[in-house]
């Protein structure tokens, strides 16, 4: 059997400077009072009972979770994003791998998306230093520090660098770590503080802080999020994004972030009971990580004698859907509109499910107008 691994230490890397981009902030940011494109009737109508139903879970200091997916960000919606987070009508944002990539690009370079079939051929997609050093580094230094992988990257922009721990503390971590009757927080801290060692090493990185500037910083979800106190947590797969190209990756570190963001998002879940998940774009990420948490959080609930029920989804995607999930179910397995999975997967979490078909920059922008629109009933009561 073949076991031989690639060895990443042997690629060449460019500076991401020198790539083409497809996206720019100069061009494709969107601003939050652009007007969009007119939903049709029964469009409308789901997003005004969607708005509706955030004004309540907001009034009532119910939670607003909002997963979307990477094009979301490639769409230039940070900026319209960040005001729904401003303006306190979404608590909790999570994204997959690419949309953490994409927002750190643009807040970096001022430019993302580069042209995937080209730099295939070439041998040059993913092949870039920056992302790949300054993300996996982010997470690396995440991980030792206990955070969560959105977070360890939005430190990185929003504190324009970040800071190596002495060679000295990281053995002090792990020697306590593998110390008999070390607790588990020690031994995860000094598990991490090897890991984050062995970069520093093989990287030759000195201790102390490393200044990474982020012109373009004002237009970064991640940052503006965190500097809400609005949790934004990253939902990645192993080997689906271009970090995983630089030899600075390092699957332990992007583990421990990543489950700690698992968690807190199954936090939000668990008490989404009066409160509202928008789904928005995100086919896999979304569906998968949401049945989780709702079954951990019910799993809790009914031990306690409760249950979360009263709870509100709305699925967004450009694919129309000929099935009415609401009036008729889940559809025959013969059916197509069975493996359409986001609808499928959330037609079985309880609640209220609605599907909405539209271009993620229109929902996103006309959400946010119905939203600020002057009601009797006023706009949220606080951030939670």
């Amino acid at each position: 059997m073949d076991d031989e691994l690639l060895d990443r230490d042997a690629l060449e890397f460019l500076p991401l400077g020198e790539r083409k981009n497809k996206v720019s902030v100069s061009r494709d940011l969107i601003r939050p009072d652009a007007a969009p494109r007119p939903l049709g009737p029964d469009a409308r109508s789901v997003l005004e009972e969607a708005a509706a139903r955030i004004r309540g879970a907001r009034r009532a200091g119910k939670p607003v979770v909002c997963a979307f997916g990477a094009h979301a960000i490639k769409n230039g919606l940070g900026p319209v994003l960040s005001t729904l987070v401003e303006d306190g009508w979404i608590t909790h944002l999570a994204t997959n791998g690419a949309g953490i990539i994409h927002d750190w690009e643009l807040s970096f370079l001022g430019a993302t998306s580069e042209d995937v079939r080209a730099n295939v051929g070439e041998g040059r997609f993913g092949t870039w230093e920056e992302t790949g050093l300054y993300i996996n580094l982010a997470l690396r230094v995440g991980a030792y520090r206990g955070l969560g992988y959105g977070e360890s990257v939005g430190a990185l922009i929003g504190d324009q660098g970040l800071v190596v721990p002495e060679a000295a503390e990281l053995r002090e971590s792990a020697r306590a770590g593998a110390a008999e009757g070390a607790d588990r927080e020690t031994m995860e801290r000094g598990a991490a503080a090897l890991d984050l060692l062995e970069a520093c090493r093989r990287f030759r990185l000195p201790a102390g802080r490393m200044e990474v500037a982020h012109p373009f910083r004002a237009f970064s979800l991640q940052a503006r999020a965190r500097a809400a106190g609005v949790p934004f947590t990253g939902h990645p797969m192993i080997g689906h994004d271009i970090i995983y190209v630089h030899p600075m990756n390092q699957g332990a570190a992007v583990g421990r972030t990543a489950e700690r963001d698992f968690l807190r998002f199954a936090s939000a879940i668990a008490r989404l009971d009066g409160g509202v998940y928008l789904s928005v774009g995100s086919a896999v990420m979304s569906p998968m990580i949401f049945e989780k948490s709702l079954s951990m959080a019910q799993n809790l609930a009914v031990r306690d004698g409760r249950r979360i029920r009263d709870h509100y989804i709305l699925v967004v995607d450009l694919a129309r859907s000929l099935w009415d999930w609401s009036r008729d179910g889940e559809p025959p397995v013969d059916d197509p509109a069975y493996y359409l999975r986001y609808c499928k997967t959330f037609a079985r979490m309880g609640g209220t499910m609605r599907y909405l078909s539209a271009d993620n920059r229109d929902f996103f922008l006309s959400l946010l107008s119905a939203l600020r629109a002057p009601i009797d009933s006023g706009g949220p009561t606080g951030r939670h």
